[in-house]
């Protein structure tokens, strides 16, 4: 099959086969292609779709994004229940297999000394929300509740009064939310190999319901996954209204560090997708 060459990420030679049926981006189903002691994971790609001018049009299309985006993590995903993989950003291409041996050659020092860094590990995603809606929606309903007969209704100074009362809760809240997020990530920082904060979530952007206030990643070695991921699970009733999320194992995106590498001509990572 002819095409570019689609590079999913980076590791160690590896013994145990790929699960059977393992598509890839645009359909076909990664290879390896061993150069010294590294193999890089690859796939081919039409050039009318990862060609520079078409990929830098598609990066646009969200649902392109979106599909390509949830084929290349299936990729890396398959890699991480049997290796070890440095994964490389969405959409890094090359024009053919001699690209990419000449990348593993001229990052064999690097990818070497990331790869040692990362074996044996995985990543875990925490993160921390503080939940005040659901509060304030039960004191919304409340007030557009029609009152019992017996009862007055609310005057503008009392519903003021109890709109102060909210936000002085809400803002309890949140602070207790920040030093929970706090204590947590040091204690989950103590029990990692390597941790990483990111910047909070957008909720527009995510979905996720509440106010994000830790988004953390930690790096912890598969033996002691089980451990860590007890760890948060006591946690995830201590305080009221703040919830708590776990996600992984995952590769180590957020400990990859920055890894350039597409041949001049052959088109352009998607490096803004991590």
């Amino acid at each position: 099959m002819t095409g570019l060459r689609y590079v999913y990420a980076v590791c160690r030679p590896f013994d145990t086969p790929l699960q059977a049926q393992l598509g890839g981006v645009a359909g076909d189903p990664p290879r390896l292609l061993p150069h010294g002691d590294l193999v890089a994971v690859v796939s081919h790609v039409p050039e009318a779709d990862f060609g520079e001018e078409a990929l830098r049009a598609h990066l646009e299309d969200l649902d392109w994004l979106t599909a390509t985006a949830r084929a290349h993590q299936q990729v890396v995903d398959a890699l991480t229940a049997v290796t070890t993989p440095l994964p490389l950003r969405l959409a890094t291409v090359f024009r053919d297999d001699s690209g990419v041996r000449v990348m593993l050659e001229e990052r064999e020092a690097a990818f070497r000394r990331t790869l040692d860094r990362l074996e044996g590990r995985v990543e875990w995603g925490v993160k921390v929300y503080v939940e005040p809606e659901r509060t304030e929606q039960a004191d919304s309903e409340r007030s557009a509740a029609p009152a019992e007969p017996e009862q007055r209704p609310v005057s503008g100074r009392d519903y003021l009064r109890r709109r102060r009362r909210q936000s002085r809760a809400n803002e309890d809240l949140w602070s207790r939310a920040e030093e929970f997020a706090t204590g947590l990530h040091r204690t989950l920082s103590g029990r990692a190999d390597d941790a990483r904060l990111h910047a909070p979530q957008n909720p527009r952007l995510s979905g996720a319901e509440g106010r994000n206030v830790l988004n953390a990643a930690y790096l912890v070695g598969r033996d002691a996954s089980e451990e860590f991921v007890e760890m948060v699970d006591r946690t995830k009733d201590d305080a009221p209204g703040i919830r708590v999320e776990l996600t992984g194992p995952w590769a180590a995106y957020s400990f990859a560090g920055e890894q350039e590498g597409t041949e001049e001509g052959a088109g352009k990572k998607a490096g803004e997708d991590s």
